[in-house]
């Protein structure tokens, strides 16, 4: 199965609390932040340039430029909330910008402060030192069928992230969610606080999770929406969690069926997966056909809408079955599920060493969700790091012991991952949504009220909290 890099790890962990000492120096013979209007603003935002190092084992090394936007509380401060909104690489400044609204109520008492990532830069809309490559989006491949088809996965992998680490291969290598993790530390610092108050949204809850890990002492809260886990001491458990949930969103649409005239559709669907794995299911556009996990990840991101999508993917389910998998073809963007070059996940997941690897995996998670298989899991998401140039610096790992009281939120699969990281510290607690959707705070009233009591008074809603 998987296997994460034991020495790596090590180091990393040696390296989180071995860098401390002078990254503290290093902040405090900078001086204090100077803030001036962010570029095109609108809103009142202000901004600063922190330099950091890019690698953080070399902290009198060279230096980037980590771009922060501040909107000042409308009360009197009571401190800093840090916000990212994920992606990897979602632009925290232009994010913020444009739903400044969000904040509204916990700016009455705290100011909410961002940055734009290491490395996303200008095509990801950041203001930060950008690593200057073409972020390529491509298909996400097929499992190698054997030895060879690996190979040439290997070489195909090797050379998107090639022509992407050429151009600065220094960044390239300090990319992960824990070097994201050190920059939240020097933010920190930089705002001269005492400890961190975080929201991580999606992505960025991996952020936060390695700060955790990194900077246990200098939490004071942290809250976790709509994310997934990066601190699983058995990763290969972790994967049959996600399948799992995979599989109940596909349950969920199967059980709505029963009684909104598609009860045929729950027996069709396991022979179309079982004959698009032997052929290609046809669509009427040139050159479009479908396999099996192309077909169980268009599924899945129509399932994960809830009923408004249910008809919808009955009707394509139907007609994929007659032979046309026209309905599946989404109406704009790429035609396969495709991914971006992944320079941070590439990172952060362990990924497969070999075919023997790749197939048990493949086989174990089918046997726990039968109907989706690996589709929309971290295991069919590396196929695309195999043959990657950088290894896996920064694999998933526990917690430590230690941690303040944490806030989980999340929609149908998410709450249930974070909760399985927030299980780790005692006295956490997880904010519930039955419903689809992605993150909580900025669309659910109720998760917004309990997130900004928890960074304001520390005060946790009640266990299983449904909102």
């Amino acid at each position: 199965m998987f296997k994460p890099l034991t020495i790596t790890l090590t180091l990393g962990t040696l390296l989180g609390t071995g860098l401390h000492a002078p990254a503290t120096a290093a902040a405090a013979a900078s001086g204090p932040q100077e803030w001036q209007t962010c570029p095109n603003d609108k809103i009142g935002m202000e901004c600063t340039d922190l330099q950091v190092p890019v690698d953080w084992q070399k902290p009198d090394g060279r230096k980037i430029t980590l771009k922060l936007g501040r909107l000042k509380a409308t009360g009197k401060s009571e401190g800093s909330v840090l916000v990212a909104y994920g992606g990897p690489g979602g632009p925290g400044i232009a994010i913020t910008q444009s739903s400044p609204g969000w904040w509204a109520k916990l700016r009455e008492r705290m100011d909410i402060v961002t940055w734009d990532t290491r490395g996303y830069g200008e095509q990801f809309s950041g203001l930060s030192t950008g690593l200057p490559c073409t972020w390529t989006r491509i298909p996400i491949p097929d499992a190698p069928r054997n030895d060879a088809d690996f190979g040439r996965l290997s070489d195909t992998n090797r050379g998107y992230a090639e022509a992407c680490r050429h151009q600065d291969p220094e960044l390239f290598a300090n990319m992960s969610s824990a070097d994201q993790a050190r920059d939240m530390e020097a933010i920190r610092k930089a705002l001269g606080a005492e400890k961190l108050n975080y929201y991580g949204a999606s992505y960025a809850g991996f952020y936060g999770q390695d700060y955790a890990r990194l900077f246990p002492n200098r939490v004071r809260t942290m809250v976790l929406d709509g994310t997934w886990s990066h601190s699983a001491a058995d990763w290969e458990g972790e994967l049959e969690e996600m399948a799992k949930s995979n599989e109940e969103f596909l349950r969920r649409f199967f059980t709505w069926c029963a009684t909104n005239d598609c009860d045929d559709v729950p027996a069709l669907w396991p022979k179309l997966i079982a004959r698009a794995d032997r052929t290609p299911i046809p669509t009427k556009t040139a050159n479009v056909a479908y396999r099996a996990r192309d077909l169980q990840s268009f599924a899945l991101a129509l399932a994960r809408q809830g009923a408004p999508a249910w008809p919808k993917l009955a009707q394509a389910i139907r007609k994929a079955a007659k032979g046309d998998a026209s309905d599946f073809v989404p109406e704009r963007g790429a035609r396969y599920p495709d991914q971006s070059t992944g320079v941070t996940e590439c990172a952060d997941w362990p990924r497969f060493a070999n075919r023997t690897e790749l197939s048990a995996t493949t086989k174990r998670l089918l046997r726990v969700a039968p109907n989706t298989g690996t589709a929309n899991t971290i295991a069919s998401g590396t196929l695309g790091c195999i043959g990657w140039p950088q290894p896996v610096t920064n694999p998933p790992a526990p917690l430590p012991k230690g941690l303040p009281p944490m806030l989980g939120a999340g929609t149908w699969g998410e709450s249930d991952a974070v909760e399985r990281v927030l299980s780790q510290v005692p006295g956490s607690t997880t904010i519930h949504h039955d419903g689809p959707g992605h993150t909580l705070y900025g669309f659910n009233a109720c998760a917004r009220d309990h997130i900004n009591a928890y960074f304001t008074d520390r005060t946790l809603p009640p266990a299983k909290t449904q909102c």
